[in-house]
């Protein structure tokens, strides 16, 4: 039950991470954040897939993906697209995440199925 919620749950975020900016002037730029929350997206799915991450761990790194998007909506939405300031904050916070699903998926720590 965790187990497909956490792979629907990561779904959504692949979903949501590849929507479409209508701002010409910024669209390969957003693009390339949105290319990455998608990459990212993918490298967590194929980490639930292979067993390389525990139910908990994913929660987390989904919780985190999810809050970037977020971060990212509200810098769009308080003025012309990205300042220069909040494209550099944005790429931190991606660098981060991606070193967590990296630490995270070579750990020692696998998913383990319950056993009937």
């Amino acid at each position: 039950m965790k187990m497909n919620f956490v792979i629907a749950a990561a779904a959504l975020l692949v979903f949501v991470g590849l929507s479409q900016d209508t701002n010409a002037q910024g669209r390969t730029r957003r693009a390339s954040i949105n290319q990455r929350e998608h990459n990212q997206a993918v490298r967590i799915r194929n980490g639930v897939r292979s067993g390389e991450l525990t139910a908990r761990e994913t929660g987390r790194l989904v919780r985190e993906q999810v809050q970037i998007r977020r971060m990212e909506d509200r810098f769009r939405d308080s003025g012309d697209g990205l300042s220069p300031r909040e494209r550099v904050r944005l790429q931190r916070e991606l660098n981060e995440a991606s070193r967590h699903i990296y630490r995270q998926k070579h750990d020692r720590q696998d998913y383990d199925p319950p056993r009937p």
